[in-house]
């Protein structure tokens, strides 16, 4: 079904409002952003994602303004020089670990459309003392980067929560170099739910989720242009998760566990736009 632009904006402006607060109460209190009541339904999805090792050296804000589902750096090689972006940057914990890894001849680029979040990740840049980061305000279906400019594209939990996700991955194809690649931790659903069951397990599990089914995303993948498609789930949801999230929203938790178990979860989404031309939909045109 398309997508209307009223229903775009509308997303757009629930995620902005959901991420402006988390935003600022992290600066305001000092505490994790799903201890604000209203971003309760992210926790378990948020926690134990990254290693001391990775977050010791990193600005505590950075840390506790985390609100992915999944540590895509964890699970990307890397490389001295590379041009990476974050789509959705947040606070900035995946920018700032991207740009230690590819050195001071690399650079990491942050998007994000929450002035509240590009604040505080400019601010985390500037306390971490890391200078081949760049953070840009935009939207993730409109990316202000050239054709053909980035090697790596990483993202958290960010993509789910886009009402054009055909525009999202048509846009990474473009501005990625040939050989370039996708790599991203995202929530996906297994095979078919009832939409009333889907609807409220995705509201807890991605705080405003449209998650797709996991043969869903790979199709669109491949119609925007992308080969070497691979989807590794990482952290599979059930419903004990959910249950007083689901219980305080009013939903029957047992009646609904039959339709949940194994159906919800994170998971590392990789592909590749291909070194050569090809003539897969999407990319001769």
């Amino acid at each position: 079904m398309p997508t209307t632009s009223n229903t775009k904006t509308l997303v757009q402006n629930k995620v902005q409002d959901k991420y402006g607060a988390a935003a600022r109460s992290v600066q305001q209190s000092g505490s994790v952003a799903c201890c604000n009541p209203g971003l309760s339904c992210c926790d378990p999805i948020t926690k134990d994602l990254y290693a001391e090792s990775q977050t010791a050296t990193l600005p505590e804000n950075a840390v506790l303004a985390s609100l992915g589902c999944g540590n895509p750096t964890a699970l990307i090689d890397l490389k001295p020089g590379e041009v990476v972006l974050d789509l959705g940057s947040g606070g900035g914990i995946d920018v700032l670990l991207s740009a230690k890894r590819v050195g001071p001849t690399g650079k990491a680029y942050g998007l994000d459309m929450t002035d509240d979040m590009l604040a505080l990740a400019r601010e985390n840049q500037r306390k971490a003392a890391v200078e081949n980061v760049e953070f840009l305000k935009g939207e993730i279906e409109n990316i202000p980067l050239p054709d053909n400019s980035v090697d790596v594209i990483i993202s958290n939990c960010v993509i789910n929560l886009s009402a054009d996700k055909d525009r999202v991955l048509r846009e990474a194809f473009r501005v990625l170099k040939p050989g370039g690649r996708f790599a991203v931790s995202d929530v996906v659903v297994r095979g078919e739910v009832r939409p009333e069951v889907r609807n409220s397990m995705l509201l807890w599990v991605g705080c405003i989720a449209g998650a797709l089914e996991e043969k869903d995303y790979q199709s669109k993948l491949a119609v925007a242009g992308f080969s070497d498609i691979s989807l590794e789930p990482t952290r599979v949801y059930n419903i004990e998760d959910a249950r007083q999230f689901l219980t305080e929203a009013g939903i029957n938790v047992d009646a609904v566990a039959p339709h949940v178990e194994g159906k919800f979860m994170s998971a590392f989404v990789r592909a590749t736009k291909p070194a050569t031309p090809c003539c897969a939909p999407g990319c001769c045109s």
